[in-house]
């Protein structure tokens, strides 16, 4: 969207409605954004490059935030739906944690798919179905659900399902399986903060934090 100033904006914080943790905001005409990533002094045409990735090639609406000590990129969020985060009964993570956890889902189907061709990422489509089934996940009556986890980003058009941690944490042992028995190795689970980099810094932060707490860190491992 746009390269600002920080005299252009404003930059607020919110009280996180779960958690004892103040939320930054950055507001310009109108609009709320959220921090995604920053960057130092030094680091300008890296945060040009990522901001111009999310912008160009991935269609997001985000502004860069250029100031004398550090650059910063804020993805556009409505308040009502910051503020209202996690709001029930249920686990608050766990919206977030699916959200992750179907990142790294489609880029393994992607992955498979580009290197593999078309007729592998079926396979991998029904290897994936059985799975579900077997473990009983929620909303995955049928192959048009399936697709739909499968190419549709959690991060802005997906409703995620209402999936229990005991589903994240079967995914992604089986989903590491999957990918060792499809590309022969395990460098797919290398490096997964490049195929979380859209979510924000917070969100970014609780799932690794959620990952490292288990024996799933030994599997999906950050660079």
């Amino acid at each position: 969207m746009f390269i600002l100033k920080r005299a252009d904006v404003e930059i607020t914080t919110v009280q996180h409605p779960n958690r004892d943790q103040q939320i930054p905001v950055l507001n310009y005409q109108g609009q709320t954004f959220r921090l995604m990533k920053m960057f130092g002094a030094q680091q300008a045409e890296d945060a040009r490059t990522f901001w111009r990735d999310l912008t160009d090639n991935k269609g997001k609406a985000c502004v860069l935030l250029e100031e004398s000590d550090r650059y910063s990129v804020w993805g556009k969020v409505r308040l009502d739906q910051l503020l209202g985060e996690g709001q029930g009964g249920t686990d608050t993570r766990l919206p977030i944690l699916t959200q992750a956890c179907l990142l790294l889902l489609q880029a393994v189907y992607f992955d498979i798919e580009d290197l593999l061709g078309a007729r592998q990422a079926g396979s991998f489509e029904k290897d994936l179905i059985k799975i579900f089934h077997s473990f009983k996940f929620p909303q995955t009556d049928n192959s048009e659900a399936i697709k739909t986890l499968l190419t549709v980003s959690p991060l802005e058009n997906l409703k995620v399902p209402p999936w229990q941690e005991n589903h994240l944490s079967t995914l992604l042992q089986e989903l590491y399986n999957l990918g060792k028995r499809y590309f022969g190795n395990t460098s797919f689970a290398e490096g997964i903060e490049e195929v979380l980099q859209d979510m924000t810094i917070d969100d970014r932060e609780q799932f690794v934090s959620w990952l490292h707490q288990s024996s799933l860190s030994d599997l999906w491992v950050m660079s």
